[in-house]
């Protein structure tokens, strides 16, 4: 995988100490397992790189299109995305969760907007990637998705982009767009340092594993060698400790709307419990590249859909 220089990053700027930082799952971390995100080749905090009205207006549109699940607390604004307390957190969650029953063609056709079409193909993101990965044409998976973290629900496992993306080429790139502020304490992402080589390595250790199975079996994140959900762990310090070793620490930032996040396929990542002082739910989105010819995973050229095992 080959990269063009950074761009001037002069807005990023990492504080002095680092707050504490719970993981809704498995143990809560001290203060030596966790450090902040720093701009180097593997991921790449971006400020700035979307117009803040641009994200805000499709946070506000995300939610206004939710409007009748009773997701948002009361006379709150949709740009706010406020969570309503009276709810349990837990079954309102969206991609990754488990939705109510009759909210769940809410959350598909959010994927399929015309707003949601032109936020993900914003210009200047697609050819950021070109020249990032020095492509000479870019092309994104179909299956990008909208993910919210509601306050005190579940986060984000443990994993690597590639477990779910089997059935394809190695050289892709995700970019996360924070929808909305999020504080290193509001849900966002974190990252385990330098662990793209012990993402390698894992990954080949399942391949052993699955040499004798089908090929669509395979290429299946929870195929009888995985996890029920495909992820690594839902202990992000119990892994950090066991399959690090303890010596990486996982890296937080606090993100803006406007800023992007990218990574490689084999990066290790989850997300922080979501203790958002204003109630904040945390919204972002995950979207894919290939360079134009690449063998891209033929699974993930549909809209996202509940249910789709993937």
């Amino acid at each position: 995988m080959c990269y063009c220089n950074l761009p001037a990053n002069d807005n990023y700027e990492v504080p002095e100490e680092v707050p504490t930082i719970r993981y809704s799952q498995g143990k809560d971390f001290d203060s030596s397992s966790v450090g902040w995100m720093q701009p180097i080749h593997l991921w790449t905090p971006l400020k700035e790189m979307r117009k803040r009205e641009d994200v805000l207006a499709m946070r506000e549109h995300y939610f206004h299109h939710h409007s009748p699940t009773g997701l948002l607390a009361p006379n709150t604004d949709a740009r706010d995305g406020i969570f309503n307390p009276s709810n349990d957190p837990h079954s309102f969650q969206g991609v990754g969760g488990h939705p109510q029953a009759q909210y769940v063609q809410l959350f598909e056709s959010a994927h399929t907007t015309s707003e949601y079409d032109a936020f993900c193909n914003h210009p200047i993101l697609r050819s950021f990637v070109r020249n990032f990965m020095s492509w000479e044409k870019e092309v994104m998976i179909k299956r990008a998705m909208m993910r919210h973290n509601c306050p005190n629900s579940l986060g984000t496992g443990v994993h690597y982009d590639k477990l779910f993306l089997r059935g394809s080429d190695d050289d892709f790139l995700t970019a996360w767009v924070p929808m909305g502020d999020c504080t290193a304490r509001g849900g966002g992402l974190m990252y385990l340092e330098d662990s793209n080589q012990l993402g390698r390595e894992l990954e080949q250790e399942f391949k052993d594993n699955a040499k004798n199975l089908g090929d669509k079996e395979r290429v299946n994140a929870f195929n009888k060698h995985m996890a029920d959900d495909g992820n690594l762990s839902h202990d992000a310090e119990g892994f950090r400790q066991t399959q690090a070793k303890g010596k990486l620490k996982w890296l937080v930032g606090d993100f803006e709307a406007g800023d992007v996040v990218f990574h490689t396929p084999h990066m290790i990542h989850s997300s922080a419990a979501n203790e958002d002082e204003k109630g904040r739910i945390r919204q972002g989105s995950d979207l894919r590249f290939y360079e134009a010819g690449a063998e891209v995973d033929r699974r993930w050229c549909n809209h996202w859909k509940n249910g789709d095992n993937l």
